[in-house]
């Protein structure tokens, strides 16, 4: 018995030392996880934050990005809009830089030279106009509207001032180029209206291009509201085409966010373009040839607001060039 009672007594002090030595494991594990934790934590709050790896994000510091991968535009519902450049349209070679405004005309200039003519686009709104003053003002060309198409009824009307504003341009010694006000929902209503125009212009001296003028109708409904990207590129190109085969230089006019959204331009990039942005300087990524730049220009000759343009190429020098040719 007293065996047995000593027997038990040992193996209660072997259960209490191994239950101290893993009470001792238990708090030198504790603590040697806390130490290093703490160790850690001040490392990380003392690392100085300028070595720190930075994200370095490459952009363009210009609003259009001109290295052929995007264009940013502006919409007034999503405000900065994504669209991809075209690599098949050939960009704007207009250093806008060399664009300078005197006496509210925009030219553009190579040094002290002007390189670009001065030109309006009027119709019979303006009423009688004075073009001998026209003229005296510095004006080298006008575009003149030949005709519209009604945009609830779809009728074909020759601007009432038409030939009287041609003549008396041209004899005023102003270069005249015509476009026509299109509401085509077709290419057979495109044709149409190219045939009204070369109806009217012919036996004229037209110089500058005829211009294929396709707008939008806000604020009212329109016959044109519901024509497809496909369909307006296919009227583009039957007028412009039909122009074409009676030797007149074709053009598209448009204005920047229509033809950024609507015109398909790898299909009309073979034309001439009549760019309308109003402002300082245009800001629109493609090919253009005539800036039109104002809707709110004074001309002494015409009563009210005019719009101003600037062309960037002198159509007019082809009418010189023939007429000199056919003098030696």
């Amino acid at each position: 018995m007293a065996s047995a009672n000593k027997r038990n007594a040992l193996f209660r002090v072997a259960a209490l030392l191994e239950a101290m030595i893993i009470l001792l494991m238990l708090i030198v594990f504790v603590f040697f996880i806390f130490i290093r934790g703490n160790k850690d934590a001040v490392k990380a709050s003392k690392q100085d934050p300028e070595v720190r790896t930075r994200a370095f994000i490459e952009k363009e510091e210009t609003f259009y990005q001109l290295d052929g991968k995007k264009i940013l535009m502006h919409d007034t519902t999503l405000g900065e809009v994504f669209v991809p450049v075209y690599s098949d349209v050939p960009a704007s070679d207009i250093n806008t830089d060399n664009i300078v405004t005197r006496n509210g005309y925009s030219f553009y200039m190579d040094g002290e030279t002007v390189k670009s003519q001065t030109g309006i686009d009027i119709s019979e709104h303006q009423g009688e106009i004075d073009w001998g003053q026209v003229k005296g003002a510095g004006i080298d060309f006008a575009m003149i509207r030949a005709g519209y198409r009604t945009y609830g009824g779809g009728i074909v009307t020759i601007d009432e001032n038409f030939n009287d504003n041609l003549q008396k341009a041209n004899a005023a010694g102003i270069d005249t180029g015509v476009y026509f006000f299109s509401q085509a929902t077709s290419t057979e209503e495109a044709i149409e209206e190219a045939d009204a125009v070369l109806d009217a212009i012919s036996g004229c001296n037209i110089t500058y291009p005829v211009v294929y003028d396709w707008e939008m109708i806000f604020d009212d409904n329109a016959r044109t509201d519901d024509v497809s990207v496909e369909t307006l590129a296919d009227c583009c190109i039957a007028f412009c085409e039909r122009v074409k085969s009676a030797g007149y230089t074709p053009m598209i006019y448009q204005n920047k966010s229509t033809a950024m959204h609507k015109l398909d331009l790898p299909r009309l990039k073979d034309y001439d373009f009549w760019l309308a942005e109003y402002g300082d300087k245009p800001t629109y990524y493609y090919k253009y040839d005539i800036w039109q730049y104002s809707s709110s220009g004074t001309i002494p000759g015409i009563e009210g607001r005019v719009d101003l343009n600037l062309s960037f190429r002198n159509y007019g020098k082809k009418e010189i060039s023939a007429q000199t040719d056919s003098m030696t």
